[in-house]
């Protein structure tokens, strides 16, 4: 055996794929017994003794995310993504403004948008509007974006807090999973510019037209693949115990949460007290009919975030990210008060007749992407040569997005082709 991955979400299917790409023979256990990691589906009962499979949370992509669009052409599905070119802004009271690109070049590709747009003022616009051209000015110029929080960089160019709330933390909080008071502002500056300055068109939203599931449930190229299958141990001569069997290979790659690599393999010299989590929770409504025809939205000044279309209007998936005070929450708590909320923009929801509902929350969906952690995060390459690192919680340019986790992957997989004598390259650039 050439190479063992162990963990089968993103970033180890991107690695035990590249990996499998350059002839090597690789074997991938996932304690789970699905792939996908926290970017999946299962099947979840109702009372009527059915069962519904539905996805733990929508899961998105940009089309400036090069190397997860590059993953999905790697698995032959990149045709389960549909791309969207509008945005959906909606008030409370139901007034919807949309965002897509008009006649202009990037980066005022928005304008005729944001001219038209009734959810902010035409002084939050032009402020808006100023600060967008200082993140194209400062992000190459500032050395200091790692160690301020976005917050600290709005306030310091004067953002009213309409325009903070309406704009800066609907896009960023959805994007990068934690709260503007603390995230790098690194992190902030890399969404804006990739998914909203660079290009004309990196902004288009995918969103997968099948199960999340259905993306991993195919064949990789020389990698056998184990779900059910808890590594219990780690050796760097001996190899992984599973069941009860040490098996060996040449390389290992740890595709693991940082909180089950410090118990799989604590030597290594990693302060993973650093690595805090954020939840996010899905929250899954069906009704008796349609309660909207909007393929998405975001929904402004509350606390669900975006609502996803996934059945005719009938069945909507709710996302909110950082979502940490709806972990002290109980179910119903957290049902009644998406259905409030969702009934102030959506007409069609107050008279509906709500049939099931299940609600998912991700405890631990990402770490917190806090000022001064990017030098912290662990590179691919370890203290023990053999053993190499994924995750989305490494360092690989991005935080922790889907993106991120196929670029770790990617990044684990070139050191390991280097160590196993057949260097290649996996990683895409960005866009810009």
């Amino acid at each position: 055996m050439d190479a063992i991955v162990i963990g089968g979400g993103l970033a180890g299917l991107a690695s035990a794929a590249a990996l499998g790409s350059q002839g090597f023979q690789v074997d991938l256990f996932e304690a789970k017994p699905f792939l996908g990691g926290r970017a999946t589906s299962y099947n979840v009962p109702s009372s009527d003794g059915e069962s519904e499979e539905i996805d733990n949370c929508q899961h998105i992509l940009l089309k400036c995310c090069s190397n997860l669009l590059d993953f999905y052409k790697r698995l032959g599905v990149l045709d389960g993504i549909e791309f969207h070119r509008e945005f959906y802004f909606i008030e409370p009271g139901g007034r919807v403004s949309s965002l897509r690109k008009g006649i202009f070049p990037a980066p005022m590709h928005f304008a005729e948008s944001f001219f038209r747009a009734t959810w902010l003022s035409l002084s939050d616009k032009i402020a808006l509007g100023r600060a967008m051209l200082a993140v194209r000015r400062e992000r190459l110029k500032r050395n200091d974006l790692d160690d301020i929080t976005m917050l600290e960089w709005l306030q310091e160019k004067k953002q009213p807090a309409r325009v903070i709330e309406r704009f800066w933390r609907q896009v960023l909080v959805s994007a990068v999973n934690v709260e503007l008071d603390q995230m790098a502002a690194a992190h902030g500056f890399q969404v804006i510019w990739l998914g909203f300055l660079a290009g004309a068109d990196t902004y288009e939203m995918g969103i997968p037209k099948v199960r999340l599931g259905e993306l991993y449930r195919v064949a990789m190229a020389n990698v056998t693949h184990h779900e059910r299958a808890i590594v219990e141990e780690f050796d760097a001569q001996r190899g992984v115990l599973v069941g009860g069997e040490w098996i060996a290979a040449k390389a290992y790659v740890s595709a693991l949460p940082s909180e089950r690599l410090a118990k799989l393999v604590p030597e290594l010299p990693i302060d993973f007290s650093l690595f805090e989590p954020s939840p996010i929770t899905g929250i899954h409504l069906w009704f008796d009919r349609g309660v909207t025809e909007l393929p998405h939205g975001t929904l402004l000044d509350r606390n669900i975030q975006w609502f996803f279309n996934k059945g005719e209007g009938r069945y909507l998936m709710l996302v909110v990210s950082a979502s940490d005070g709806m972990l002290r929450m109980q179910r119903q708590e957290i049902i009644d008060l998406a259905l409030s909320e969702l009934r102030e923009f959506l007409p069609g929801a107050r008279e509906a007749v709500l049939l099931k509902a299940h609600v998912v929350k991700e405890a631990r969906a990402t770490f917190r992407a806090k000022p001064g952690l990017e030098l912290k995060r662990p590179l691919a390459r370890t203290t023990i040569p053999n053993l190499f690192l994924a995750g989305d919680w490494t360092r690989n340019g991005w935080p922790a997005t889907m993106e991120g986790a196929v670029r770790s992957g990617y990044l684990a997989a070139e050191a390991a082709s280097a160590y196993l004598g057949k260097a290649a390259r996996f990683l895409l650039p960005d866009v810009a």
